[in-house]
This record gives C-alpha cells, sequence and structure tokens, in this order.
C-alpha cells in the first residue's frame, strides 16, 4: 500500500523548489523526505489492521506551508495467529502452558485462547497486550480431562470496532491420570447398630507420584490422613490404604468421604453410612419441678422399652457434671442451693446417652418487704417525682412486687431480684394517702405486705416580700420593724433579712413554723440608711428572695427643736446686737443732752418755735404730743 503526496505549485520556468514532505497517521509522523519533485509517496510493503487511521501529508516549499486534507484508509484482516503449546502430555493436576502470537502485527492486541474438551462447553480466557504482539496463559488440567484441545484467535480495537483475526492451529494435548479414583468401604457393614465397632478403608492406585495424601473426613471434619512421600511408577502397596475405626453412635450416620491429593490434583469418593438406634435417649421425671426449701425432690430415670442398663443422676455445672448418685431414682431434701438443672446417663454396650436436662426452682419464702424513699427521708418536694424503693432481704426470685398508693394499686412487676422501684409522678400539694407494697414468689407461704408509708409533700417558697413599719423614712434613734412574708411554701421556713452596701450584709435570721417574721431594729441612725431585702427558704432547697426597699433615716422632732431654737436664738442674738450698734451710733451723733419729763415741762414747751440746731448738722427736733407724754421726733433734712 502507498500514501502517495502531491504538491501544486505555481512557478517560474526552469527555477527548482525543493518539497519537504511530512506524513501524518492518526497524528504521529510515519514519514517525512526532501524532494526536488512535486510529489512524494509513502510505501508500506505489507498493509496490516495498525495500518488503518487517518493519513495527512504537510508540504513546505520556499518558506511556506500547506497540510492537506485528511485520507481514512481501513485495513481489513488480520495475520492467522500461531499457537504452541509447552508439553503435549501432562498430569491431572499439572498445568498446560500456551504461547499464541499475531507475527508482523503492531500492539495494543487483545488474545482470546479456549480449552476444548469432548461434550463441554469451552473454557475461554481473554488476555489484553499493550505492548507485545503475543500472549501466554495456563490452562489446569482437573479431575476427568482426557484428551484437550486448544486454539487461539487474537482482536484490535480499530475506531471504537473490533477487527478479529481467524482462529489458530488446534493444538492437542493428552491426560494422563496420576492415580485412580479411590475407593471407600466400610466393615462389617455401611448399615451398622450403635455400639459396634465400624472400620473404613481408603484406597487408591497411583502411577509416577511424589506427596500424594489420602484424607478420610465427615463433613468437613477430618477423621484420619496419610501422606506418602514417594511411590515407585505404578507400584501397588498397602501404604496407599488409610483405615480408621470407631465404635459407632447415633451422630455417625451421615456422608463419608475418601479424598486423594497430589499438587492441584484431586479425586474423591462418598460413601454413606447408617447407624441403627441401640436404645432411645433416657428420660428423667422429678416428682415437682417448683417446691419450697425443705421439701423433698424425688428423681426418676427410664427408657422407653429397655431396662437394662447402667443409670447416674448428675447436676449441671459450668465446670463440669456433678455426679450426684449410680442409680435410676435419688430422693433428696432440698434447701434453696439445690436450684438448677439434673440430667441422667444410661450406658449400654459402651454407648452413653444423655436426657434432656430438668430445671429444679427451690424457693426461700419472701420476708416482710420494707418501703422507703430513694432518696432517705420520707418527703417530696411539690413538683417533683418520688422514687420509691420496696425490698425483701429474703426470698428466691422472681418475686412479684405491687406498689399501693392509698388503696389503688399503682404497679406490678415480677423480677429476679430482691427490690423493686416505683416512680410516682403525680404529687399533689394536699395528698395525704400513705403507700405500701407487698411481695410474693412461688413459696407457698404467699404474699407479705410492708408497713403504711407517709411521705410529707414539702410546698415549695412562692413570692417572698419584705416591708418596714414606718416605711421609706424613719426618725433617728427611732424603732423599725421589718416584716419579711411568703405567699406559699411549707413550714418551717428560714427567713433572712439583707442590707445590701458594697456587699450584702446579713442583719437577721430565723426559722419560723409560719409564714412571717418580724425583725425590730431599736435604734436607727444614719448608717443604717439604704436598701433592704429578705430571703426566704424550706427543705424545698429554694431561696426565694423579695423586692428591695429603701429606707432613709431623718432627724427626730427634739432634734428639729433644738435647731430651731438655736436658729431663733441666733436671730434674736444678731437683731439685738444690730440693735445695740444703732443706738451707739445715734448717742455718738447728737452730743450732750437733756431728757425732760413730766406734763408741766411739756406744756412750758408747747409754744416753743421750732429752732435749728446748728450744731446737729441737718437735724431738726420738734415737739410731739402722744396722749399725755410728749416726745421728741427727729427729722432729717433731706
Amino acid at each position: 500500500m502507498s500514501i502517495v503526496c502531491r504538491a501544486d505549485i505555481s512557478k517560474s520556468t526552469n527555477f527548482q523548489l525543493k518539497h519537504n514532505f511530512t506524513i501524518f497517521k492518526d497524528g504521529k509522523l510515519v514519514f517525512m523526505t526532501v524532494s526536488n519533485k512535486g510529489d512524494a509517496q509513502y510505501e508500506i510493503p505489507m498493509a496490516r489492521s495498525s495500518d488503518t487511521g487517518e493519513y495527512e501529508c504537510t508540504v513546505e516549499a520556499g518558506g511556506k506551508t500547506k497540510s492537506s486534507n485528511s485520507l481514512h484508509v481501513w485495513v481489513t484482516g488480520m495475520t492467522k495467529p500461531i499457537l504452541t503449546a509447552e508439553k503435549k502430555e501432562v498430569l491431572e493436576g499439572e498445568v498446560v502452558k500456551l504461547r499464541c502470537e499475531l507475527p508482523e502485527e503492531v500492539p495494543p492486541l487483545y488474545f482470546l485462547f479456549r480449552k476444548i474438551k469432548m461434550n463441554s462447553t469451552p473454557k475461554e480466557k481473554l488476555v489484553f497486550e499493550p505492548y507485545r504482539n503475543f500472549s501466554v496463559v495456563e490452562f489446569s488440567v482437573e479431575e476427568g480431562d482426557n484428551i484437550l484441545q486448544f486454539d487461539c484467535f487474537g482482536r484490535r480495537n480499530v475506531k471504537l470496532e473490533f477487527e478479529s483475526s481467524e482462529y489458530s492451529n488446534k493444538t492437542l494435548v493428552t491426560v494422563r491420570e496420576p492415580f485412580i479414583k479411590p475407593t471407600l468401604n466400610a466393615k462389617p457393614s455401611s448399615n451398622i447398630t450403635e455400639g459396634d465397632r465400624i472400620q473404613f478403608e481408603c484406597s487408591t492406585v497411583v502411577a509416577r507420584m511424589h506427596d500424594i495424601e489420602i484424607i478420610l473426613q465427615k463433613n468437613r471434619t477430618i477423621l484420619n490422613s496419610i501422606v506418602y512421600k514417594y511411590v515407585h511408577e505404578y507400584s501397588v502397596r498397602d501404604e496407599k490404604l488409610l483405615k480408621y475405626s470407631a465404635v459407632a453412635t447415633l451422630e455417625d450416620s451421615g456422608e463419608y468421604l475418601c479424598k486423594v491429593e497430589q499438587g492441584r490434583a484431586s479425586k474423591t469418593t462418598k460413601l454413606n453410612v447408617v447407624v441403627s438406634e441401640l436404645f432411645p435417649k433416657p428420660i428423667l421425671a422429678a416428682s415437682m419441678s417448683k417446691l419450697d426449701e425443705n421439701k423433698e425432690l424425688t428423681l426418676s430415670c427410664s427408657i422407653s422399652g429397655f431396662r437394662k442398663a447402667n443409670f447416674s443422676i448428675l447436676r449441671k455445672n459450668s465446670n463440669g457434671d456433678i455426679w450426684l448418685k449410680n442409680s435410676r431414682n435419688l430422693t433428696m431434701r432440698v434447701n434453696v442451693n439445690d436450684t438448677g438443672s439434673y440430667i441422667c446417663k444410661a450406658e449400654v454396650k459402651g454407648i452413653v446417652k444423655e436426657s434432656r436436662p430438668v430445671r429444679i426452682n427451690v424457693y426461700a419464702p419472701v420476708s416482710k418487704p420494707t418501703l422507703s424513699v430513694v432518696s432517705g427521708l420520707p418527703e417530696v418536694v411539690l413538683g417533683k417525682p418520688l422514687r420509691l424503693i420496696c425490698r425483701s432481704v429474703m426470698g428466691t426470685p422472681p418475686i412479684t412486687f405491687t406498689f399501693y398508693k392509698g388503696n389503688n394499686e399503682v404497679k406490678k412487676v415480677v423480677i429476679n431480684d430482691t427490690y423493686a422501684t416505683f416512680l410516682d409522678e403525680n404529687i399533689r400539694p394536699n395528698d395525704k394517702r400513705g403507700y405500701k407494697c407487698d411481695a410474693r414468689n412461688n413459696h407457698s407461704s404467699g404474699m407479705k405486705t410492708s408497713n403504711i408509708l407517709n411521705v410529707t409533700v414539702i410546698v415549695p417558697i412562692r413570692n417572698a416580700s419584705l416591708g418596714s413599719i414606718p416605711y421609706g423614712e424613719v426618725e433617728d434613734g427611732s424603732e423599725t420593724a421589718f416584716l419579711c412574708s411568703v405567699k406559699e411554701g411549707s413550714w418551717p421556713i428560714h427567713f433572712r433579712i439583707f442590707r445590701k452596701t458594697d456587699r450584702d450584709v446579713l442583719l437577721f435570721e430565723k426559722s419560723e413554723n409560719a409564714d412571717r417574721v418580724v425583725w425590730r431594729k431599736e435604734a436607727m441612725s444614719r448608717e443604717d440608711m439604704g436598701t433592704y431585702y429578705c430571703m426566704a427558704s424550706n427543705r424545698a432547697n429554694v431561696d426565694v428572695k423579695s423586692h428591695p426597699i429603701t429606707i432613709s433615716v431623718i432627724l427626730a422632732a427634739w432634734q428639729k427643736g433644738i435647731i430651731a431654737a438655736f436658729v431663733l436664738i441666733s436671730i434674736a442674738g444678731a437683731a439685738a446686737l444690730a440693735l445695740w450698734w444703732f443706738l451707739c451710733k445715734k448717742k455718738k451723733a447728737k452730743g450732750p443732752s437733756m431728757e425732760m419729763s413730766g406734763s408741766a415741762l411739756a406744756t412750758n414747751l408747747t409754744s416753743e418755735k421750732l429752732t435749728r440746731q446748728h450744731n446737729d448738722g441737718d437735724y431738726y427736733t420738734a415737739p410731739e404730743q402722744k396722749g399725755t407724754e410728749t416726745v421728741y421726733s427727729e427729722i432729717r433734712k433731706s
């Protein structure tokens, strides 16, 4: 096949131009040449399917480059593969090694090998070879393979489609048996009665073979095995016989397997063995399965339709069965420790069979139960659940506990323990009903009842408040009464009164069987001014705080009187001092003067004219009649 690339170039006459031709297949360079001619040819001496693909050429001349359109080439068919086998004769258990080659084909390639035998579907193996044009596989030779044929063919993936070759030549391989199929016999017979001895014999005949193993097994349990390291060709010797014997039991019935193995080769033979029952399993009977302690118990062992046997009675134990008596019957007085499972065994001709276990329960009577609160004290906080425990110190479980509230049954439980609990979530403030419980088990003494338990319902504190008399303002030195009270809460109540400063100072605390408490502060001072609050709590262990109140300390009435008197005296003193100063100033201004009194002097002076006293400045003196007395008025000239 030739791939031709032609260049159509226009040029001047007699002008020589070199052409660089490059041919690509599926984008990969496959051919390159330089020519003075206008075409180039890529020769493929023998086309193969691997030459299928997209071809494209590029021409470069005079500094210019052009590429052709792509050309799709499909090469159909592949060369016929060649198959060879490493050996023409093999033994069972060996492998056949095959080599399949596609000469002159280019990878990647797929190879399909086939193993063909008469009246059977061929077995196939597919191998992918990315880097070579041949592949090697192995086929195991199995039991029953005799004359085998093998062939192969190749396959290639071309543009998402497969191209396949024709089948190779068929290669014939002969298979030999390394040993014959084993035989398995049971003596005296495959049908036997338990107690008799049975012997198994497993044998085979071998050819040339090393490390041959004979195995006897039942189900997946190997009973016996033997390995022969070397066996002479075609020799028949006793060493190829495997024996196993045992006293037959019912459990020995079933399918036995004799297997002969060497390497990968394996052949088996099966034999079914039936063991007939010599005698049935014994039956253990008890006079009663549930009984009180100190009562009498009788156990009897028997075999249906069979009396001649060696009997023994045992008690089951995790550390091994405890023998009690070699007899058909056992009578004993029981206590609580005799509770457990009992069996009997019967032995005939070396065959020992065991009965089904019989459960015996011995009961001690329950003691009078005690009922108490799990938390300790017989009280419960309102709004919280109450958990009670009913305990019976003595008594064999299971025990049935019944709880009552008042006369009403509220819970019944059967438990494998000596106590039970009850949770009452329906607590009311005025719940006066008592609790009790009873206990009983399977002892004939019957039921025992506890004493009645009365439970106190504690109502938590609600709405604490603080008040004072007088309220708000208090006279200094006077008595003040503080009243801390709660709206609701069970007694006793613990009251505390605090004053807030830079820290809370506890002033008073007391527990009272009342919903209020009074604290009297006898003499209030200015240091007692501030904010007060109280807290109340009871056995509900919840502190309830009141709203704060503010107390102001003011002066007392007598203190106000003293202060007022002092102020008045001060004012009067200031007034007297001012008057004295005024009078002194007046006397200094008048000089020597004469005071006259009496009616005669006044009469004589009435007719006198107003005279000016030059020495007194701008002041005038005039007599003025007021009643029977004459006083002098001073008038300052304005």
